[in-house]
């Protein structure tokens, strides 16, 4: 070993050590990059380098059973560009520039930006970007953005529901189909630079986002406008604090129209009470009062107690049932079966209910569904309260049989109606009629469903006469309309509040079907607590009911072929109602209508009167609209005069009568 080995001995080994350490040192800091943090820190790379963008797919229309779009969206289209890699800059320019009526050199320049992502338009209508959705080029990147929107407003508030702002669905079908109308979002990778920004790049990978399903309803915009016209009308006159209604086709459980009072405008639902959202036809549930008297009187005709013409004395309008005083709402004295249910005397239904028996009342009342659900597709129904037989006090049997000690909701009503209507059968109400995929398939279609049987056909159609003589003579008189026979029932019940039966406030009734022996729908109209004069069920629901015949038999020509031969030839006259007022806000759909109306042929602003004699009233209707007149009916059914007569020359706009019968 030489002296000058030995003389830098130590500081080679200093050397050699620093190495031997920052080798060791280097050889750690690898293992913990690669291998302990090596998952944590490729992620933050992948991070930093790309970015994962949704792309947000459409929400699905609601429609109703003719398609008329009840919920659907506005679309609005944004585009940009990475300049660099645009494949067809003449097709961008010129496409855009046609579109929105922009200069050629307004989209050359953001062509030319040295920005390698570029802003094109931002927020177009969908009529606009519905074309330009058409360019296929690597460069050019579209986005769509769906708002919902509501038509009508507040048509339907309660059933259709509403979404957030994330399109979700909070209340109603909105909530309740929510998975098929949100669709699937889908996806696209943007690489990122070190300025952190985002462009395209082919190589990275997406997935195209998958539209909603279309929702179609068994309800009909028709029915529906008319319905909440002459709800909202008559809750105004009577005082009412609220109202409920639906009308319902008997033979399948299709709900062709439902409104509840107060309402809500769905454009708009944050300046509106949260009690509004609610639809208290499913979910709320009342003391129904004398439209149960029909459990009474079905099992009295099902178990054969009781003839049709046999005679109760209803005791001058007061009986004593087991300590408790029974009173009419007039001075009855001998009355027979049908007279008690025409009259709706609770001293003869009563004494009905004693030869019927509880046991007997009870099975008839779950038959008809009254204490459980009917299944219908909707949160929050509620199934009512009909207690066993064992729950039952000394003096039930007489309260039950006159609709106390029992909750029902609208819907039951209507259900159980319905299974008088159609002949014995209780069908299973229903909302949605259709789901439609984006792609025209359809992968949901109902179909009616029985629940069960209530009573044999000859016991319903026994019911069904007495239910017309209640339209015709009893308390029902109110829904009576001329030339066509109405099955119904009146119900007025006092409201159970802080622990006692209220002598003020009241829950008025109408229940009825029409026509009597051919029905087409049911309808329950329901008012919470209207002024006196009004709490009746016949004077203040029964009006109504006949209001929404008057109007839809004038609006729907199909009805006709269900009238009686018998009843056509002394059908009363009556004026068309409005077809819409301006609370109802039912602004695209005139209810006298048929089709689109083209421009009339004019000469020198005069028209000529068109022939429609022989036509239907919505026939009629759009030929005279056609032609550039006003309308003005009398009458329903077919035309049989017209003033001014046809072919005459009269100033545009001016008023034609027809008359139908």
């Amino acid at each position: 070993m030489t002296k000058a080995f030995t003389k830098f001995r130590p500081r080679i080994l200093i050397l050699s050590s620093l190495v031997i350490l920052s080798w060791t040192g280097l050889t750690m800091r690898f293992f913990y990059i690669q291998v302990i943090r090596g998952a944590d820190l490729r992620e933050q790379s992948h991070n930093q380098g790309q970015n994962r963008a949704i792309l947000s797919a459409v929400r699905g229309k609601i429609r109703d059973r003719n398609h008329i779009p009840l919920a659907e969206n506005i679309i609005h289209y944004s585009f940009a560009v990475h300049p660099e890699e645009v494949e067809n800059r003449e097709e961008i320019i010129t496409s855009f520039s046609e579109a929105t009526g922009r200069s050629r050199d307004y989209y050359e320049g953001k062509l030319n930006s040295s920005s390698p992502y570029v802003y094109l338009e931002r927020n177009l209508r969908s009529e606009v970007g519905r074309e330009l959705m058409k360019i296929r080029d690597r460069g050019l990147i579209t986005n769509r953005h769906g708002y919902r929107f509501y038509p009508h407003q507040r048509i339907a508030s309660q059933v259709l529901g509403f979404t957030n702002v994330d399109n979700l669905g909070l209340e109603g079908i909105e909530k309740e189909f929510d998975g098929y109308l949100k669709g699937r979002d889908g996806w696209i990778v943007l690489q990122r630079d070190g300025k952190g920004r985002d462009w395209r790049n082919h190589a990275y990978p997406r997935r195209d986002p998958m539209d909603g399903s279309d929702i179609v309803l068994t309800l009909d915009l028709h029915y529906q406008a008319i319905l909440q016209d002459e709800l909202g009308r008559r809750v105004e006159q009577t005082g009412a604090a609220g109202g409920m209604g639906l009308l319902v086709d008997p033979h399948t459980g299709r709900i062709l129209a439902l409104a509840c009072l107060p309402d809500f405008d769905l454009n708009e639902p944050a300046a509106y009470s949260r009690e509004t959202y609610r639809n208290k036809v499913v979910t709320d549930q009342f003391e129904p009062g004398s439209t149960f008297k029909i459990v009474t009187a079905a099992a009295a005709l099902t178990y054969n107690t009781v003839g049709i013409h046999q005679e109760f004395n209803c005791e001058d309008g007061s009986y004593i049932y087991r300590g408790q005083v029974i009173k009419d709402w007039n001075d009855f004295g001998l009355l027979t079966f049908s007279q008690i249910i025409a009259n709706s005397s609770n001293v003869g239904t009563v004494k009905i209910a004693e030869t019927v028996g509880r046991d007997r009342i009870y099975t008839t009342g779950r038959k008809f569904g009254f204490g459980s659900v009917t299944g219908i597709q909707f949160p929050g129904e509620t199934k009512g309260v009909l207690k066993e037989t064992d729950q039952w006090s000394g003096i039930s049997l007489a309260e039950i049989s006159l609709g106390y000690e029992v909750s029902v909701t609208t819907l039951q009503l209507a259900a159980a109606y319905s299974a008088i209507a159609n002949g014995g059968f209780l069908m299973k109400p229903f909302l949605v009629d259709r789901i439609i995929h984006p792609t025209g398939k359809v992968t949901y279609a109902s179909s009616p469903q029985l629940i069960r049987k209530v009573a044999s056909r000859p016991v319903m159609e026994r019911l069904t006469s007495m239910l017309c003589q209640v339209v015709e003579t009893g308390t029902g008189t109110s829904a009576r309309l001329k030339g066509w026979n109405i099955a119904g029932k009146t119900g007025t019940a006092k409201k159970y509040l802080n622990g006692s039966y209220s002598d003020s406030k009241f829950i008025a009734s109408f229940v009825g079907f029409f026509p009597a022996h051919d029905p087409i729908l049911t309808g329950v109209i329901i008012l919470d607590e209207p002024k006196p004069g009004y709490h009746w069920g016949g004077t203040g629901a029964a009006p109504v009911f006949r209001e929404l015949v008057k109007r839809i038999i004038n609006s729907d020509d199909s009805i006709l072929a269900h009238r009686p031969t018998e009843e056509r030839g002394g059908h009363e006259f009556f004026a068309a109602s409005d077809p819409i007022s301006n609370k109802a806000a039912i602004n695209p759909v005139a209810l006298l209508t048929v089709g689109t109306i083209s421009e009339p042929e004019v000469e020198n602003g005069m028209a000529y009167v068109p022939d429609v004699r022989g036509k239907s009233l919505r026939r009629a209707v759009a030929d005279l609209k056609n032609a550039g007149l006003t309308p003005k009916v009398q009458g329903s059914g077919t035309v049989v005069w017209q003033s001014p007569a046809p072919g005459k020359m009269v100033k545009l706009h001016s008023a034609c009568t027809v008359g139908l019968n």
